[in-house]
C-alpha cells in the first residue's frame, strides 16, 4: 500500500478540504482576536478588580502546559482529531455563554478555567488535522493558514469598533458570537483517513519525547516564539509612553500581522530547509528586539514591525514542516500538544520575570528577548543536519 503522502488526490477534493480548513483557521482565530486585547476590558467592565483580573487571565497559559497535553493525546488515542475540534469549539462556545452570566470573581475563575480546559487544544487540535491533511493531500501549510492571521486581525479590528459603539459589559457576546461561528464551521471539517498501522499502535507516545531532534524543534520554536512575550505585553505601554497614539500602536501591530500573511502567501515559493528557515526566524527576531530595545524613530519601528513576518511567520512556517517531516502522522496530535505545552510552560515563566525585569530596566527587556530568541536559533542551526538526514519514514506514517 502506498504511503498516504504517495496516494493521487483528487483535485476537487484537495480543494474542497483547503477551503473549508481556512474557513475554520478563520473562525477559530478571529475569537482569539476578539479575546486576547478585550476581554480583560469586559472584566474590568463588570466591576472585577486588577488583583482577579490577572489570575484570571492566567489561566489559559496554565491550561497549555497542564491539561492541553492530556487532551490533545486523549484524541489521538480516541482517533478522533476531528471530533476532539468539533468538541471543543462547541464546548468554548458554551462555556463563554455561561461566563457571560456570571458576576462573581469566583464564579468566573471556575467558569473560565473550565472553558480554558476545553478551549485550549482548538488550536493545536487543527494544527494536527491540517498537517495530516498537508501530508495526505499534498498541501502547502502556510496559504492555508494566513487565513486565520487575517481573521484574527479582523477580530480585533471588529471589537475595536464595537467596543466604541457598545457598552463594555456586552463584549463577552461579540466573543461568544464568534466562538459560536467556530462551533458551525466545524461542521464543515471534511474526515480523514485513519493512518495508523498497527505496528505503530503497539508504540507508546512517549516515543517522541526520547528523540533528541524533536525536543531541539519544540526547544527551538518555544525560546523563539516566546521572545515575543515583550512586545505582546509591554509594546503598547512603551509607545504610548513616547506619545504615540492608539491609532499609531494600531497600525503598528497590523503592519506586523499583514508581513506575516505575506510570508504565508509566498511560502510555496521557499526552497530553504525548514529548519533555516527556523534559525531565520531566531536571528531575525534577535535584530527586531535590539533595534526596539533603542527607541527608533516612527519610521524605523514601522520598518521593524515588518520583522513580524520572519520572528513569528518564519519561524511557524519552519516548526509546521519540520513536525511534519519528523512525527509520524499517528502521532502527530500528541506531537502539537507536547509543542504546545512547551511553548505555554516557556512563556508563563517568561511572563513573569518580564515583569519584574521590566519593573527594573524598562525597554532593556528587549535584549532579553533578543538573548532568547538567539539561543533558540543556535538550537536549530546546530541541529540542522540531523533534521535533514533523518526525515520521516514512509512506515511512520506521515
Amino acid at each position: 500500500m502506498a504511503p498516504e503522502s504517495q496516494i493521487p488526490v483528487a483535485a476537487p477534493l484537495k480543494q474542497r478540504f483547503a477551503v473549508r480548513l481556512a474557513l475554520f483557521y478563520s473562525a477559530v482565530f478571529a475569537v482569539s482576536g476578539a479575546h486576547l486585547p478585550f476581554f480583560s476590558v469586559w472584566l474590568k467592565a463588570i466591576g472585577i478588580d486588577a488583583a482577579w483580573i490577572g489570575v484570571i487571565m492566567a489561566l489559559p497559559a496554565m491550561t497549555r502546559f497542564t491539561t492541553l497535553p492530556y487532551a490533545t493525546a486523549l484524541a489521538e488515542k480516541r482517533r478522533a482529531i476531528r471530533a476532539g475540534m468539533m468538541v471543543s469549539v462547541f464546548a468554548t462556545a458554551a462555556g463563554f455563554a455561561v461566563l457571560g452570566l456570571q458576576q462573581q470573581p469566583l464564579a468566573l475563575f471556575l467558569v473560565y478555567a473550565v472553558t480554558c480546559v476545553l478551549w485550549t487544544p482548538t488550536i493545536p487540535l487543527t494544527d494536527a488535522y491540517a498537517l495530516r491533511g498537508v501530508a495526505h493531500y499534498k498541501l502547502d501549510y502556510g496559504p492555508v493558514r494566513l487565513w486565520g492571521s487575517a481573521a484574527f486581525a479582523a477580530g480585533s479590528l471588529a471589537c475595536g469598533f464595537l467596543v466604541d459603539t457598545i457598552a463594555a459589559r456586552d463584549l463577552i457576546w461579540v466573543i461568544v458570537a464568534l466562538a459560536v461561528v467556530a462551533a458551525l464551521a466545524s461542521l464543515l471539517l471534511q474526515p480523514l483517513d485513519d493512518v495508523r498501522r498497527k505496528g505503530a499502535e503497539q508504540r507508546g507516545g512517549t516515543a517522541l519525547l526520547r528523540d533528541p531532534a524533536f525536543w531541539a524543534i519544540i526547544v527551538s520554536a518555544a525560546l523563539i516564539q516566546d521572545s515575543h512575550v515583550a512586545y505582546y505585553t509591554f509594546s503598547a505601554i512603551n509607545w504610548r509612553a513616547h506619545g504615540l497614539g492608539g491609532l499609531t500602536i494600531a497600525g503598528l501591530w497590523t503592519l506586523g500581522v499583514i508581513a506575516e500573511i505575506l510570508v504565508f502567501a509566498l511560502s510555496p515559493r521557499f526552497s530553504l530547509h525548514a529548519s533555516s528557515l527556523m534559525a531565520i526566524g531566531g536571528a531575525g527576531a534577535v535584530a527586531r528586539w535590539i533595534v526596539t530595545a533603542n527607541e527608533p524613530p516612527l519610521a524605523l519601528l514601522a520598518i521593524v514591525q515588518l520583522g513580524h513576518g520572519l520572528t513569528f511567520g518564519m519561524t511557524i512556517l519552519g516548526t509546521m514542516s519540520l513536525l511534519v517531516q519528523r512525527v509520524p502522522s499517528h502521532q502527530i496530535a500528541r506531537g502539537q500538544g507536547y509543542y504546545a505545552a512547551c511553548i505555554g510552560l516557556l512563556g508563563a515563566a517568561t511572563s513573569i520575570v518580564s515583569g519584574a525585569i521590566y519593573t527594573r530596566i524598562g525597554e532593556g527587556l528587549y535584549y532579553v528577548m533578543a538573548a532568547m530568541a538567539g539561543v533558540g536559533a543556535l538550537v536549530i542551526w546546530s541541529t540542522r543536519h540531523r533534521l535533514s538526514a533523518q526525515p520521516q519514514s514512509e512506515e511512520s506514517g506521515g
